[in-house]
């Protein structure tokens, strides 16, 4: 199978997985990589500014390496450029959902091996007020369990820092909710939670939407109006052993375009990352909008 030729790395300087960053250097060299473009960040904020500058050597693939913030500030980037250049991701975060959800390998040997050789597969990407996500946004309990969980303790606790964030907003005061999908009212009530997904599986692989592809074409968007600690485990039980919309207090459907109103401003994430509070926002479906490398599925032997 033919190697890219030219590659661009933009790496997180804080994350880890496997040996390193030094590792793979060696891992890429290993490979016959001989026209390779070096971008460290201090943290994922500064990664739009390496990935446009990689961008403009027109590489054969552009390697991201680090949590899913730092995967989502690189593909929003490559969107509104329009590239089609394949992204390969190097999982290296806490969560690495947009990574886990499309079977790409958390080893660096194999996750290296998908980013070289893998299948360059398009993706759906959400587009919340101009800014790209792979994975989901979210509003209300989420974003206020993301807000918490970004400060200080995703490097002490790992994943369980979310379920840890978590417990201290079961009881946050819901607010009220108007949604309009595809521009038809949908919902108009107390909602603790707002998530629009392009994917199924969310923090812990608890499954949110369980129909949700990210090449399909549309966004899943899911109402959760659990109050208390009662509740929410409840509704995340049944998340974990069943559908997410077979729990009373849950409410999904699908669309292209998502208008939410709120009464009061709430906190919001987009792919784990803390964003400012908002009373409105509006979400739309790019189809295909970027290329990820993905493993590529064993040939049938008739």
């Amino acid at each position: 199978m033919r190697t890219p030729r030219r590659i661009a790395v933009v790496a997180h300087q804080k994350k880890t997985l496997g040996g390193g960053l030094d590792e793979l250097r060696r891992r890429l060299s290993d490979a016959g990589i001989e026209d390779l473009a070096w971008y460290e960040v201090p943290k994922s904020k500064k990664a739009p500014k390496a990935v446009a500058a990689a961008l403009k050597d027109k590489p054969d693939r552009l390697l991201v390496w680090g949590g899913d913030g730092m995967v989502q500030r690189s593909i929003d980037v490559v969107a509104h450029a329009g590239s089609k250049v394949p992204v390969g991701i190097l999982p290296a975060g806490t969560g690495n959902l947009l990574a886990t959800n499309l079977g790409i390998p958390d080893t660096l040997e194999e996750a290296v091996e998908v980013a070289l050789h893998g299948e360059d597969k398009p993706i759906d990407l959400g587009k919340l007020d101009g800014e790209y996500f792979g994975v989901m946004a979210g509003i209300g309990f989420d974003g206020a369990m993301i807000n918490d969980a970004d400060r200080n303790l995703k490097d002490r606790l790992g994943k369980l820092a979310y379920v840890w964030a978590g417990l201290r907003h079961v009881n946050g005061e819901a607010a009220t909710a108007t949604i309009k999908v595809d521009g038809t009212k949908w919902f108009e009530d107390e909602a603790s939670c707002v998530l629009i997904g392009n994917v199924s599986k969310i923090t812990g692989g608890i499954k949110a939407f369980d129909d949700a592809k990210p090449d399909d074409g549309w966004l899943d968007v899911g109402v959760a109006t659990a109050q208390g600690a009662m509740q929410w485990a409840r509704a995340l039980g049944t998340m974990a052993v069943g559908r997410s919309d077979s729990s009373p207090f849950v409410r999904t459907t699908r669309a292209r375009r998502i208008d939410v109103e709120l009464e009061s401003k709430m906190e919001y994430e987009l792919d784990g990352g803390a964003r400012t509070k908002t009373k409105s926002f509006s979400a739309k479906v790019s189809p295909g909008a970027v290329k990820i490398c993905v493993p590529r599925e064993p040939s049938s032997v008739s």
